[in-house]
């Protein structure tokens, strides 16, 4: 008798893995509370999967060997306690995919940089001729991908939701890009479970592994201290000369391993700020630790183009620079991309609140801002906390005010930066939606002034 999935959750990872688990023989159902996208629902009933939307059939659900969870449901919800109570196994699609691959697997998390440095990665292997596939928290599912199981290594983005939920996954390569408070409502505001979970992506790892980090990052560099690490290790510093490893200078990177050394000067590489030198670092650790050549590395670099809403140029008028960073969620990416412009900057924050402590970026607000617009429902914090340190603050709902409230006030030389530190349900439907609505925006600004 065939071994009984069911998949909790209808979205690509969900899809996926109950399209995997249908053609390695399990007896599949998939079950998701919220309705179906249309794409999701038709692969489901092209293929004779099973399914249920809009509710949880609970005698359905606890007739399963094995749950395969969305990273979007949390642990503490009555059902995933009700299935541990049980000894019903609950994992994720990332763990479920990784059984079916004999394929390498570089696997790459952060609070901050995940996606530019998985991204850069991927462009790096597959610019030098490897035969690599892009998956995680990005591209298609891993799972589905598995089903073919066509390539000989995988770049994985990885959350911390993902992590959660991964018992038996080993990665080859691991990189730790940075820890930050984020996401605390998910981990009861405990600062340490969030550690803990970002830690967890060097499980099952062994001596012949590689894990890449970036070692000043304060939450690491304290968790390094309590833990003994097994896979081999190839810090990031932008303080210290290494021996091994990479060290940024205030001109270049410098990647020394124990087969090869690499330099590439800083304005040289695709994507600009200290930031994005941390996460070029990783990539090129993960490329060297692969024996990708110097050569292979440079055209990488060269050819690179970073994803949407990440410090993205989205035009410029009578010489004020409109910069998308919709994909700074929390206050970390925010220090980040204030620390990139050295002019002045009129910055648009606000959204969902996640627990947010602007102290961090404090001072480089008051140095660097001389407009704060709030985009959100509520923004009563960020008008508390930056009352007095920014000459002008100003709150709208509608991003077309805030989009034409940056162009007045600024002059030319001025920056205009969306980089929220906030999630952006309150007014969009996400994050990609909020950096749309932005870009189009200073598109039809510059269209009607040009």
């Amino acid at each position: 008798m065939a071994k009984k999935i069911v998949v909790l959750g209808g979205g690509e990872s969900g899809v996926g893995a109950a399209l995997l688990a249908q053609a390695k023989g399990y007896d599949v159902f998939l079950s998701d509370k919220s309705e179906l996208g249309e794409a999701y629902r038709n692969q489901l009933l092209e293929h004779g999967i099973p399914f249920e939307e809009k509710q949880h059939t609970e005698t359905r659900i606890f007739e399963a060997d094995e749950i395969i969870k969305s990273p979007g449901i949390p642990d503490h919800i009555p059902l995933i306690k009700s299935l541990r109570e049980k000894q019903i196994p609950v994992i994720g699609e990332i763990e479920f995919a990784a059984r079916f691959t004999k394929a390498r697997l570089i696997a790459i998390t952060g609070s901050n940089g995940k996606t530019t440095t998985t991204l850069l990665t991927y462009h790096l292997l597959k610019t030098a001729g490897l035969n690599v596939g892009l998956a995680g928290n990005i591209g298609d599912s891993f799972a589905k991908q598995v089903i073919t199981d066509s390539f000989d290594y995988y770049v994985l983005e990885i959350s911390s939701f993902m992590l959660d939920s991964m018992v038996e996954f080993k990665a080859d390569i691991a990189i730790l890009t940075n820890i930050t408070p984020d996401h605390l409502d998910r981990y009861q505001y405990d600062f340490q479970q969030y550690i803990d979970s970002k830690f967890r992506i060097l499980q099952n790892m062994g001596p012949a592994d590689t894990f890449i980090y970036w070692q000043e990052s304060e939450a690491i560099a304290q968790e390094l201290g309590k833990r003994t690490i097994i896979p081999q290790t190839l810090p990031i510093s932008t303080h210290t000369e290494l021996a091994e490893g990479v060290s940024i200078t205030a001109t270049k990177i410098i990647a020394h391993t124990a087969t090869q050394d690499f330099e590439i000067a800083l304005a040289d590489l695709p994507i600009a700020g200290t930031h994005n030198a941390l996460n070029a670092s990783g990539a090129i650790l993960a490329a060297l630790s692969l024996g990708v050549s110097d050569e292979a590395i440079r055209e990488g670099l060269r050819t690179f183009q970073n994803a949407p809403h990440r410090l993205e140029p989205v035009g410029e008028l009578k010489g004020i620079r409109f910069i998308n960073d919709s994909k700074a969620t929390n206050v970390d990416s925010v220090f980040f991309a204030l620390g990139s412009y050295a002019e002045p900057l009129i910055l648009i924050m606000g959204g969902v609140d996640k627990g947010n402590d602007y102290t961090q970026i404090e001072s480089l607000v008051s140095e660097k801002v001389k407009m704060l617009i709030c985009l959100g429902t509520d923004n009563t914090k960020l008008q508390t906390f930056f009352s007095g340190k920014v000459p002008v603050i100003l709150e709208t709902q509608q991003i077309e005010q805030a989009v034409a409230w940056g162009y007045e006030q600024a002059t030319a030389g001025d920056v205009v930066l969306l980089s929220p530190a906030c999630a952006s349900f309150d007014l969009f439907k996400n994050y990609e939606d909020r950096g749309n609505q932005f870009r189009s925006q200073v598109q039809k600004l510059i269209h009607k002034n040009s």
